[in-house]
């Protein structure tokens, strides 16, 4: 099968080749930066792998695009009646800023559950119904990341406190917009003041307005501006198809010294750039490594300035994007709902079990991480590698977070040298790199398109299965067994490729095929807002277009809501047939 395709020779090369020395230098260096994005910290890290690429002779570029970055600095809480007293309290990136001046209003507790995995983390996690909140300040659970921290400023609240599940409090970014806003990203950021607290002061803050009400003072200050911050890509030319290329990535900024985000992965990244370059005449293909800024300060501000300046290079010639995001952490001993497209979960299993002899686990990504290609069409594996085991995890009380390989000191000060792991960061480093080497090397591109389709193909069973007689998604799932059946002859036609190098007229035909479904399909499962555009930082579901058949499970019959819906369905079916249509017409032409 092409996609457990592998060069053993090449690849124990490879993998042979990786030390600790390296990586764990940097991690050392960057355990003393605090990396805000634009920060002169950040530079000294920027700074200190430019200096290392250069020793090596690693070709880079270092870009400077101008991003909206957000700072928060600090905030205060306090109790004024019915006694007087402090409260630790902090505030989020892109949290409106009172400028240090204290909005006072009654507290109103709303119920709302706390986090129970890590799509939770950034979905919208609000009741559905609330009582008057007018001239109120808000007291709910969550952690009050985007979509959270939203959705509160049509409830007219003063503003809102948002309780973390346990005794920390972690740092966050309250808009939705991906990457720097647009003229469409008009209300992606909360309308009132948001600040933070840990479990133990929500449930004091509780206690007292259960023994009747509550008068809150808080305060924020939140630096928000346009600034300049650095891209960092370095690339290793392949030996065949040099046009095509694998994009690897990781967030060079942080919150804190963020040692086990993303101090890890930039350690990881500058030590896979040097074996590749090593190995450079063994690669087919070319590979990009890129650190980006602007991850945790504006929400993926630096990879999706990539994506929009680069994106008609992208395009063609882009197989798939790797993202690396908080390897080598503590106790982070397995493979769990890793995060990768469907189209590449064979390669990512199988990389993982031949490297480690771990059996993985994937799934879905979550609109989250780097993924800021996924408008564009291009396969995306892995954000998250390996992570605490559940029975740990409970063991030790953690709860659900967002990185550091299930560390619950994720986004706070104590993501310090000490996260890291040299033997689990060891392992990673060969994940990744065995990962990557397939993606460069395998003749056929080593996806399994109809992975992707078939996912397509349940989500829209399960529509189908909610609408009833409401609304026909037959054209939609014939297209879907037309495109299967074709599939199917296109991998047999693949299969007779493998021994052929990548730089064969045939074998780029068909790996030209493969991107050209990639951008066709992508979309259709994670898509909304069209290909040159960025969905905003909120869960997307499977086939988004038509993901609005669900309503139809709680909608009035004939109503104007009803009508509505059966009117998107009708525009959002009609997208995702043309898709599955131009994608099955691109093999049938290749196969005749």
């Amino acid at each position: 099968m092409h996609t457990a395709w592998r060069d053993p020779s090449v690849e124990q090369r490879v993998l042979s080749a990786i030390s600790l020395d390296e990586p764990w230098a940097a991690i050392e260096q960057f355990a003393q930066l605090v990396r805000l994005s634009a920060s002169p910290e950040e530079r000294e890290a920027l700074d200190y792998l430019v200096k290392r690429l250069e020793r090596w002779g690693v070709p880079y570029r270092v870009f400077w695009p101008t991003c909206l970055i957000s700072w928060p600095v600090y905030a205060t809480l306090r109790v004024v009646s019915p006694e007087a007293r402090a409260v630790r309290a902090k505030t989020l990136a892109f949290s409106p800023s009172t400028d240090g001046a204290e909005v006072i209003g009654e507290l109103a507790v709303v119920s709302s559950e706390q986090v129970a995995g890590i799509e939770q983390i950034f979905a919208e996690n609000v009741p559905t119904q609330v009582p008057d909140l007018r001239g109120k300040i808000v007291l709910t659970d969550g952690f009050g990341f985007a979509a959270q921290a939203v959705h509160w400023a049509s409830t007219g609240a003063l503003a809102v406190i948002f309780v973390h599940p346990g005794e920390a409090i972690h740092e966050g970014i309250a808009t939705t917009s991906w990457g720097s806003p647009d003229l469409d990203a008009e209300g992606t950021v909360p309308a009132v003041p948001i600040v933070t607290i840990a479990r133990p002061d929500g449930e004091y803050l509780r206690s007292l307005a259960a023994r009747g009400p509550v008068t809150v003072a808080l305060a924020t200050t939140v630096e928000t501006a346009w600034r300049p911050i650095p891209i960092l890509v370095a690339e290793i030319p392949g030996n065949q198809a040099a046009d095509e290329f694998v994009l690897l990535h990781g967030h060079l900024d942080s919150w804190h010294v963020g040692v086990g985000d993303n101090a890890t992965g930039d350690a990881t990244l500058l030590e896979l750039a040097r074996v590749f370059w090593q190995h450079r005449e063994s690669l087919a293909r070319t590979l990009r490594i890129a650190w980006w800024s602007g991850h945790s300060h504006g929400r993926y501000a630096g990879s999706t300035w990539y994506a929009d300046t680069y994106a008609q290079d992208l395009v063609p010639n882009c197989v798939a994007h790797v993202n690396c995001d908080s390897p080598g952490c503590r106790w982070a001993t397995e493979y769990r709902d890793v995060a990768v497209m469907a189209e590449a979960a064979a390669l990512v299993r199988t990389a993982i079990r031949d490297v480690t002899g771990l059996e993985a686990t994937t799934a879905r990504p979550p609109r989250a991480g780097d993924y800021s290609f996924t408008n564009l069409g291009i396969t995306g594996c892995l954000m998250l590698s390996s992570t605490i085991p559940e029975e740990i995890r409970r063991a030790k009380g953690f709860y659900p977070v967002g990185g550091c390989g299930g560390n619950i000191v994720w986004h706070t000060e104590d993501d310090t040298l000490d996260v890291a792991d040299p033997d689990v960061l060891l392992r990673d480093l060969r994940v990744y790199a065995a990962v990557t080497l397939r993606l460069l090397n395998a003749p056929v591109h080593p996806f399994d398109f109809r992975a992707t389709v078939r996912e397509i193909e349940e989500a829209l069973r399960r529509y189908q299965e909610t609408a009833g007689e409401a609304f026909d998604l037959r054209p939609a799932l014939q297209a879907v067994g037309n495109l299967l059946t074709t599939l199917d002859r296109f991998y047999e036609h693949s299969a007779t490729l493998l021994d052929r190098p990548a730089d064969d007229p045939e074998v780029r035909r068909v790996n030209a095929a493969q991107r050209s479904m990639a951008r066709h399909l992508v979309p259709v499962n994670y898509v909304r807002r069209g290909r040159f555009r960025h969905d905003p930082a909120r869960p997307i579901p499977a086939v988004p277009e038509v993901a609005a058949a669900l309503e139809f499970a709680h909608v009035q019959p004939e109503s104007d809501r009803w009508h509505r819906v059966r009117t998107h369905l009708l525009r959002g079916q009609n997208q995702v047939v043309w898709s599955l249509r131009q994608a099955q017409r691109r093999l049938a032409e290749l196969l005749s």
